[in-house]
């Protein structure tokens, strides 16, 4: 599913719950999650084999892949990426720095109603909740908000390592395009400089397919 999203340069692998024996973690790793309930520490572990897979497939190091400044992953030199989970699937997508990327963002959703009505309005323009009713007419066995939110997350995901700064979900206004299965996040505060070029908007990707809801987006280098 998530190889439909991202371009060949990318290295990505998925799974659809956890497996039997959960991929073993790094001290250092178990010592982010001694706490947390076993629900947590499945997702954390699955989800860190599917990265750790990913790298490997590229040539990079087995190291501990821990979460830094606002959760964000720290990937080893040399690379960058992104990683997702919910409720049934686990993903990670990886890439080389110094490629034809710059960043990637990918998030996963359960394809469900929002669990409260007032999310869309926390995450929402007046503008889009516009764009999702008239979506939702035209298509109506999609959950668009639920939609919104993933690619909000996907936005800030791709945002973070390039800014280290937060992005708020209403300084991105998102667009979807439902036959091509694509959509546009134009940024509405200045965007991050790549190679010395200001990025305006992200470009991504989306899909649902057996109860998930996934973005991606790809930052590629001018």
């Amino acid at each position: 599913m998530i190889g439909e999203l991202l371009p060949p340069p990318v290295s990505a692998v998925e799974m659809f719950g956890d497996p039997e024996r959960l991929p073993e973690l790094f001290p250092e790793e178990e010592a982010v999650v001694a706490r947390a309930v076993a629900k947590r520490r499945t997702e954390f572990a699955t989800v860190r084999g599917c990265a750790r897979t990913a790298l490997e497939r590229l040539g990079g190091p087995r190291v501990p892949l821990l979460p830094g400044e606002r959760g964000a992953p720290r990937w080893p030199a040399g690379f960058l990426g992104s990683m997702t989970h919910c409720a049934g699937y686990r993903a990670a997508a990886v890439a080389r720095t110094g490629g034809a990327l710059a960043s990637i963002g990918l998030d996963a959703e359960p394809h469900e109603p929002l669990r409260d009505d007032g999310v869309l309005e926390l995450v929402s323009l007046p503008e889009e909740r516009e764009h999702l009713a008239k979506l939702a007419a035209g298509h109506p066995r999609v959950r668009w908000e639920r939609l919104l939110f993933s690619a909000k997350e996907s936005v800030y995901k791709a945002w973070f390592p390039l800014t280290g700064q937060w992005l708020g979900f209403e300084q991105a206004r998102v667009t979807f395009d439902p036959g091509a299965g694509t959509f546009e996040a134009e940024l509405l505060v200045p965007g991050p400089v790549v190679d010395g070029v200001r990025v305006a908007r992200f470009g991504g990707r989306w899909l649902v397919r057996d109860g998930v809801l996934l973005t991606a987006i790809t930052v590629p280098r001018p």
